[in-house]
């Protein structure tokens, strides 16, 4: 038995014709004449067999139904078998590549060194050009990540970035406040930390941008992302770590192992009051926060009836504590 079978089967469960052909089996006592069944009924009688729900009762021409326990047992033994040989099958792998990967990395390269400057066009070149520099990264990877994520995005990244942990690469990530409340970034967070990585939330403005072992930097060079530069001038590169540390030292720790996105909309409420406390502006504090000025101006309506600020700088000066007597 395979977690794939006829008539599109997965995993050994039955589709709706045939699980309401076992459950009249069942009705009847566990078993069925051959003679009773219905050539509209065959193609699900025979997908109950290959799966081992029924089985054929020779001696008195009938089908006999079989426990579903006892066919879980068997199909998922055979799953686990499964994918305890793709597991190791991809632990084989990058040693069965090792050739073939010394031969790429021997290649010469284009003489992009020369000006140290490069452009990339298109998104999926582009995905590609950064998914091999993440493949060739053996020392740490930099990576600011403003606004939000896709979920299938996400899992993408997850498979890459776990490969670049494990071959002991150290890696380190800027996000904004709202991913607190996107379970996918969560669950990519806390995977990625749990194994060495960390990641932070700024509550600022700052652009996309990866760094390789401190060599390669890539940037966006088109506001819908449709363009990218990689720049590998020592002098440059050097410039945009420092802006990193400098952004990593004013971020905020997150134990994502413990975020609730639930609690998210009351966490982003006490953030863009602390902004606006500072005088900040609706659209300033959007931009801080990687929000739309619509979502932040449906918080900022929901604190100023908490404050029962009738005005934005009222409900400045309230939150900075100036309603107290």
């Amino acid at each position: 038995m395979t977690a794939q079978t006829g008539h599109g089967l997965r995993g050994g469960v039955p589709d709706e014709p045939a699980r309401r052909l076992y459950l009249a089996i069942l009705a009847d006592g566990g078993r069925i004449p051959t003679d009773r069944i219905t050539p509209d009924q065959q193609p699900s009688l025979e997908q109950l067999v290959q799966i081992g729900l029924v089985m054929p009762h020779p001696m008195d021409r009938s089908y006999v139904a079989v426990s579903p326990r006892l066919v879980g047992d068997r199909v998922g033994a055979d799953l686990r078998s499964q994918a305890t040989g793709l597991l190791l099958e991809a632990e084989r792998l990058p040693d069965r590549l090792a050739s073939l990967t010394r031969a790429y990395d021997a290649l010469p390269r284009e003489p992009e060194a020369r000006d140290h400057v490069s452009y990339v066009d298109g998104q999926e070149r582009i995905r590609h050009r950064i998914a091999e520099l993440v493949s060739e990264c053996r020392q740490e990877l930099l990576t600011v990540q403003p606004g939000s994520r896709q979920p299938d995005t996400m899992e993408l990244a997850r498979r890459q970035d776990l490969a670049l942990l494990r071959r002991g690469s150290r890696m380190r990530t800027l996000y904004q406040p709202l991913v607190l409340a996107e379970p996918a970034t969560i669950a990519y967070a806390a995977d990625l930390t749990g194994n060495g990585a960390e990641v932070r939330v700024l509550d600022e403005n700052f652009q996309r941008m990866i760094v390789v072992d401190r060599s390669v930097a890539v940037i966006p060079a088109a506001d819908d992302h449709s363009r990218a530069v990689l720049l590998s001038d020592p002098a440059t590169v050097h410039f945009l770590v420092m802006l990193f540390e400098r952004d990593w030292g004013r971020a905020d720790v997150v134990q994502w192992q413990e975020v609730d996105p639930q609690r998210a909309g009351r966490l982003t409420a006490d953030r863009i009051g602390r902004l606006l406390a500072k005088g900040l502006t609706q659209r300033a504090v959007a931009t801080r926060l990687g929000l739309s000025e619509r979502t932040v101006a449906g918080q900022i309506s929901r604190l100023r009836e908490r404050y029962g600020a009738q005005t934005l700088f009222q409900l400045g000066w309230l939150m900075r504590g100036g309603g107290r007597s």
